[in-house]
């Protein structure tokens, strides 16, 4: 049976009324599908401070009668994160979580550099998905997301803030074969490429878009709708994507 995931990213959640709009349009929009989702996944920068409040609010967006899975961002703190969105301890550490998902694995990891608006895939991190992916049954397809693209899309923001290192990470998927897909958001425009021989995915902005330089002048759009990206896993492990706008 195919596993149909959404997939959403930063919502910079800000307390402002127009973030916190355009967050609901997006999860009313989920919520209202005949099929629901056998998940969501929200790939960083959920707040824009990384203040507590933030978080608490996300956590009553987010409120799903589906599994709604999350990563951190560069706009994120991991203290407040945890405790207002997961409701764990405050701590600094690194956030990775794995989740089985219909047959699937999805980890959401965390390549966030605290302080910093570039990102890394640490040691622990990697050694974390090794560890997880080496568990994992061979025919167990899994996907992995995050919030910094480990290539270039050609846009100045995102570009001057990637992933670091993508070589380690690349390095890693070629040990691992039953990974499908890497998703990750950060460049606030929707984008596919490939990476270590895997589809990427870069989910698109609910708080607003940035324009690629062919598509217009304006270094960002704040009046488009909302976007979000569907993902299809058939049974033939391949992942079917399908982006919209929610109006």
């Amino acid at each position: 049976m195919a596993v149909l995931l959404a997939q959403i990213s930063d919502l910079h959640l800000d307390g402002s009324d127009r973030a916190t709009r355009r967050a609901h349009r997006v999860m009313d929009y989920l919520r209202s599908l005949p099929r629901p989702v056998d998940a969501l996944l929200v790939t960083g920068d959920i707040a824009d401070h990384g203040e507590e409040a933030e978080y608490a609010e996300a956590a009553r967006i987010l409120k799903a009668p589906f599994p709604v899975l999350t990563c951190p961002g560069n706009h994120d703190a991991r203290p407040a994160y945890r405790k207002a969105l997961l409701g764990e301890a405050p701590d600094d550490g690194p956030v990775n979580r794995i989740h089985r998902i219909a047959g699937a694995a999805v980890l959401m990891c965390d390549s966030t550099i605290p302080g910093r608006d570039e990102g890394r895939l640490d040691a622990p991190t990697l050694d974390w998905i090794d560890t997880q992916l080496s568990a994992l049954p061979r025919d167990t397809p899994a996907l992995i997301a995050f919030h910094q693209p480990p290539v270039e899309l050609h846009h100045p923001l995102p570009d001057s803030a990637m992933l670091e290192q993508p070589a380690r990470l690349a390095a890693l998927l070629d040990a691992h074969p039953q990974v499908v897909a890497v998703l990750t958001g950060h460049a606030h425009t929707a984008a596919a490429t490939t990476f270590a021989g895997r589809p990427l995915i870069v989910g698109p902005a609910v708080t607003w878009t940035l324009r690629m330089p062919w598509e217009g002048d304006r270094p960002a759009d704040r009046e488009q709708p909302p976007g979000l990206a569907f993902h299809v896993l058939g049974d033939d492990r391949r992942l079917t994507t399908h982006y919209r706008v929610v109006l």
